[in-house]
């Protein structure tokens, strides 16, 4: 089992509450609590703060006794089955979850994590059916195709493990997971356009991690492998050799009529491919994207994100934050002489993140 590969949900938005109202309130609100419901509160509380210093040992009593002052609140079982999953404690985080699905709040997640418990202990045939059971059940559970995609890679069943990670875009476009997976699928095949595309998203949703910074110097990699200057007079660009994964003469050529002509044209005077002339071709292709009208014929949820960056003045800031793990030293060089509008950069970026859903979302079988 690939354990590693595995990125379970860990009920963030219940935790970020939960741990606001610690901040909020303190221990204090622990002294003072007046119900069960409420002692159980601050006493999850407390264990996810240990969880997240990696004090599982600490976390369990604590959630252990949350839930028998609050024995109908799913959360806390549900936390505690994902620390044992975590301590590798499958048979006990087994003997937690099967009895949550027949409870009333029952989640995708809780599906998800009993899947990962039973592909962990060797059933892999029970996690899909696990699966598969969940979806039927929950069919906006992004992380549940994520699963069913991973037992796909096992079986080195690509192209059926990117339709389940679609399947979880379409599903939920704002979980960064299933972004990933199809990214370094398609980086490494030969329909790279959707891979640098859908790899952008990915960053977007997840800022912030080791995942970030494999993604980024993955899409660099791939810009350089696929706009190649042979001779300083000429250069050449390959991101498809076909229309779409399964042909099909009703869908748009995205990437023969639009991206890669686009890409072509904005290349030109450049001399070689490095963080700055990606930069400046990145800028050039989102202006010709706009000023050509290709954004009615080819609307794209990225492309017109990256538009709103240009317009409020920080493209460039923008793409060295995409490509600044494939060159770090190029990276630091330029940080270094642009480090307050890097930081106004930021400031506006917190601020205004790619937002997607159901109607503004990207997904290649658009086009």
């Amino acid at each position: 089992m690939l354990n590693s590969t595995r990125k379970i949900n860990m009920n963030n938005s219940h935790k970020y509450i939960v741990l606001l109202l610690l901040l909020t309130t303190g221990q204090f609100a622990f002294a003072q609590a007046d119900t069960a419901k409420e002692k159980a509160q601050m006493m999850a509380t407390q264990a996810i703060l240990f969880e997240g210093r990696g004090k599982t040992a600490e976390a369990i009593p604590l959630l252990e006794g949350a839930k028998k002052l609050d024995s109908g609140n799913i959360n806390y079982p549900y936390e505690l089955a994902v620390i044992y999953y975590t301590r590798k404690d499958y048979a006990k985080a087994q003997q937690i979850l099967e009895p949550l699905l027949n409870h009333k709040d029952v989640s995708g997640m809780i599906y998800q994590v009993l899947g990962n418990v039973y592909d962990d202990l060797g059933k892999t045939d029970l996690a899909v059916t696990t699966y598969e059971k969940g979806l039927k059940l929950f069919p906006k559970t992004a992380e549940l195709y994520l699963e069913m995609g991973i037992i796909q890679l096992k079986k080195k069943e690509y192209n059926m493990a990117l339709q389940y990670f679609e399947k979880g875009i379409v599903a939920n476009p704002m979980y960064a997971s299933n972004y990933y997976r199809v990214t370094k699928l398609f980086c490494n095949s030969s329909e790279p356009v959707w891979g640098v595309i859908y790899g952008e998203i990915f960053m977007n949703l997840e800022r912030n991690s080791d995942r970030t910074g494999e993604i980024s110097k993955l899409l660099f990699d791939t810009y350089k492998k696929h706009i190649n200057f042979p001779r300083d007079s000429s250069f050449s660009v390959s991101f498809s050799t076909t229309i779409s994964l399964i042909p099909d003469k009703t869908k748009k050529p995205f990437a023969k009529d639009f991206y890669e002509p686009t890409v072509m044209v904005s290349m030109l005077g450049e001399k070689k491919v490095d963080i700055s002339s990606l930069c400046r071709m990145r800028k050039k292709f989102v202006d010709s994207y706009i000023r050509s009208g290709n954004y009615q014929r080819y609307p794209n949820a990225l492309f017109s994100y990256q538009y709103k960056v240009s317009k409020a003045g920080y493209i460039d800031a923008y793409n060295h934050w995409i490509l600044q793990d494939g060159d770090t030293t190029a990276f630091s060089s330029w940080l270094g002489s642009n480090k307050n509008n890097w930081d106004k950069f930021m400031t506006w970026f917190k601020k205004n993140p790619l937002l997607l859903d159901d109607t503004y979302k990207f997904y290649h079988e658009q086009y």
